[in-house]
């Protein structure tokens, strides 16, 4: 069964079925008001998170391979192709996609961050198939594994259905899968990259230059309350201070799409920052940011705008409704972090002290001023990045492609152009063969209650 989770979606009823894949986690949430459809797709997930077949086919078709132009001709000219390879050539294309990637590369100099999550494309050729099987086995592996459930199933009956269907054939790691802190920076740094734009595009006004800094974890509750009242703060709205300066600047077009708190990782991180800039302005755009943060740090803002800040904070953390998510999904998101970074995920989720503290805090004029200087001003692990147009930049990654395929189809052996042609012809003989969709377990109509009672 090649996509077990797209088919289920036609024999469920499911209120919730999806995947997600972030920098450091792959997440698998499903969710049904039916106990039976909830035990069919909890088997189905069970067995393709924890047994998948790994097939080979499968990682040619959704990974990366080689194969020729015309698909039976070896004189063709040869290509890389995979559903991921071309969805990550895809998503580089994007300038907001490469400006966050630029700057996690240099944000994070020694951790897994440092690295695009969803695979660099001139890197994802380099993959082998063993390579892939190898990280499936510790890193999907159940002592690698968090498990969160929400409802009216007895804590005690998921464990046991876990424990049958899945953990029982595993023996433990013998080692600890984890992201460390990340080694500070002495010293601010400045950093650069490129981007592509077309020729007819040109390059004037299209430069981004973004500042950011490292904060604390994002499983300390207290610190992370802290960064984000003083994140909505500098940033909120037009009337915040950084905000406005960034918004009323002739030195770029628009804030950057990258402004404010970062939380979905280990360590926090603030960005600031401006799109639209002529290619020498770093420094000026940097000043911009330090000057207006400077003159918080030194005359503060109305009380009652931080009032109104930590007001707004409050009904966004006590939010139970929105995107489309179910309430204990929005719970169960909101504690993944803490607990893949093996923090406590119940006590992330106890805000009340939390917000009392900082409630208090604030009465004190002198708070928010500390946190500029503390978090900002004083954190030498700060980088300004710049990221550039370059109209050549599409046409050499081209030509640098072509000339690596050249190469490798100029030294191929008999037997290796021999592979790859049957290797295609299997590919496209699998994908004309419909899978049985009755290998899964459905729900009949007679399984589906008079009414359910939907929580209000």
């Amino acid at each position: 069964m090649r996509d077990p989770f797209f088919m289920m979606i036609r024999r469920s009823l499911n209120t919730f079925m999806n995947a997600f894949t972030s920098s450091d986690w792959t997440a698998y949430p499903f969710a049904s008001q039916s106990r039976k459809d909830f035990d069919n797709l909890l088997n189905v997930y069970l067995d393709a998170v924890f047994f998948p077949r790994l097939d080979p086919l499968d990682f040619a078709q959704e990974g990366h391979r080689l194969e020729f132009q015309e698909m039976e001709d070896p004189k063709s000219p040869l290509e890389y192709k995979g559903v991921v390879f071309n969805e990550m050539k895809g998503a580089m294309s994007s300038p907001v996609s490469t400006l966050w990637h630029g700057l996690c590369e240099h944000l994070y100099p020694t951790t897994t961050y440092h690295h695009n999550s969803g695979g660099d494309p001139k890197e994802i050729p380099s993959l082998s198939y063993e390579e892939l099987v190898g990280f499936h086995q510790t890193h999907y592996h159940p002592s690698n594994a968090i498990f969160m459930t929400f409802g009216d199933i007895p804590a005690s009956e998921n464990q046991s259905a876990f424990e049958e269907r899945a953990l029982n054939r595993f023996e433990p790691l013998n080692k600890t899968i984890s992201v460390p802190l990340e080694t500070r920076y002495s010293e601010p740094q400045r950093r650069s990259s490129n981007y592509a734009v077309s020729p007819d595009e040109g390059t004037d006004a299209k430069t981004h230059v973004v500042v950011s800094w490292l904060l604390g974890e994002t499983i300390d509750l207290k610190s992370a309350m802290e960064a984000q009242l003083l994140g909505s703060v500098l940033l909120e709205n037009s009337a915040s201070p950084l905000l406005q300066a960034l918004e009323t600047s002739d030195l770029g077009k628009a804030p950057s799409p990258l402004c404010g708190l970062d939380d979905s990782q280990r360590e926090l991180c603030f960005v600031a920052g401006l799109e639209g800039c002529d290619q020498d302005s770093t420094e000026v755009v940097e000043k911009l940011i330090l000057d207006t943060i400077q003159n918080v740090a030194e005359q503060g803002v109305p009380q009652e705008q931080v009032e109104a800040c930590l007001h707004q904070l409050e009904l966004h953390q006590r939010e139970i409704t929105g995107d489309s998510y179910p309430y204990g999904l929005q719970l169960i998101l909101s504690a993944l972090n803490s607990a893949t970074h093996r923090g406590d995920p119940v006590a992330l989720l106890n805000l009340e002290p939390a917000i009392a503290a900082v409630r208090e805090k604030i009465q004190d004029p002198k708070f928010i001023k500390g946190l500029c200087r503390e978090l900002l001003l004083e954190n030498n692990h700060r980088v300004t990045f710049t990221l550039l147009p370059d109209t050549e930049l599409a046409e050499r990654d081209q030509s640098e492609e072509r000339s690596r395929l050249d190469s490798i189809q100029s030294s191929l052996s008999d037997d290796k152009t021999k592979q790859i042609v049957e290797q295609a012809v299997a590919l496209q003989d699998r994908q004309n063969n419909d899978d049985d969709p009755e290998v899964l377990p459905k729900v009949e109509l007679s399984d589906v209650p008079e009414d359910i009672a939907y929580p209000k």
